[in-house]
């Protein structure tokens, strides 16, 4: 019968002096203190105090981006990569509250293009449609382990993991703002997370420029995270899908280089939008994206400019 041996505890104290000095006086730790400091979080050693503490003091101080990087690399070895090559990954962790939520729609045009696309998040979030609820309603359950992940990916190019499936120590962290009231740095890791190894495309959105030129010095400036590239463009409700009422600049950071591929367009105040689904609930927004598929009705265009440029960076890769 083998013992259950508990963590070793991880103090934190030193950390908290440096960080927690509040906006102006805090001071960032450096990468090997960052990386060890996020690995005794993901790992269950920091007590409930201390991490409270150091969630709270870097909601208010920010992260840099060698901070960032670090908490990245502790992040990526905490999960199993799925190991399907060529796959897209995006993040959908934020869900539609105003429009409908047209991430599984971009997920199945991608699918049918012939792209293995994983989209991974949360399942169900108060007041929110989430992906996984609109897959469900189109029968596409949810994965249940990693085999499933990657048996979706190959059988049918198409795969929903919940973050608890894909990497559960980071969806502790991340559940902790139902107690909290507040995001952490868990919120955005889980958004540029790489699933795959061999690396893959990566859709990551922002929603302020703040937050674009953050994450732009982040892949730029660390090539190790940019691994396998990524597409930054502002997104629709925090999700990386195409706003359907303009065309917003689209990047592509590879190689340690920003190549823009799509430049924004202003609309008419007299052109009108794409016909979109009647209401935004997951089943209407379903049904209105099956009819799309069919060909019922037609793709957004500014989505369609979006997985015309994902099919061509897997051309050229």
């Amino acid at each position: 019968m083998t013992e259950h041996i508990a963590a070793e505890p991880f103090p934190c104290a030193r950390f908290i002096k440096e960080i927690g000095r509040g906006p102006h006086g805090a001071r960032a730790l450096s990468r090997e203190d960052t990386y060890a400091l996020y690995s005794a979080m993901l790992a269950g050693r920091v007590s409930d105090v201390e991490l409270g503490a150091v969630l709270l003091a870097y909601r208010l101080k920010g992260e840099t981006a060698d901070e960032l990087a670090a908490m990245l690399a502790a992040a990526q070895a905490s999960i199993a990569p799925i190991r399907v090559p060529g796959a897209v990954s995006i993040p959908s962790y934020n869900g539609a509250r105003k429009q409908p939520n047209l991430v599984p729609l971009l997920a199945l045009l991608l699918a049918r293009e012939g792209v293995p696309t994983l989209v991974h998040g949360v399942t169900h979030d108060p007041g929110r449609v989430t992906s996984a609820e609109i897959f469900a309603c189109m029968g596409i359950a949810s994965a249940t382990s990693h085999a499933d992940i990657e048996t979706g990916l190959n059988a049918h190019r198409v795969s929903f993991a919940p973050v608890e499936v894909l990497a559960p120590q980071l969806a502790r962290l991340l559940a902790l703002r139902r107690v909290m009231g507040v995001r952490n740095s868990t919120h955005t890791l889980v958004k540029i997370l790489q699933p795959f190894a061999p690396a893959g495309l990566r859709l990551v959105n922002y929603t302020h420029p703040s937050y674009r030129d953050s994450l732009a010095e982040l892949f730029l400036g660390h090539p190790d995270t940019a691994v396998g590239g990524a597409l930054l463009a502002r997104g629709t409700e925090g999700e990386a899908v195409a706003d359907t009422r303009r065309q917003v600049q689209i990047d592509w950071l590879h190689d340690g280089v920003a190549e823009t591929l799509v430049t924004p367009e202003r609309s008419s105040p007299d052109e009108s939008g794409p016909d979109l689904p009647a209401a935004r609930d997951a089943e209407t927004t379903a049904r209105w994206i099956e009819s799309v598929l069919a060909g019922d009705a037609p793709v957004p265009p500014t989505l369609a400019r979006q997985v015309e440029e994902i099919v061509r960076i897997g051309s050229r890769s």
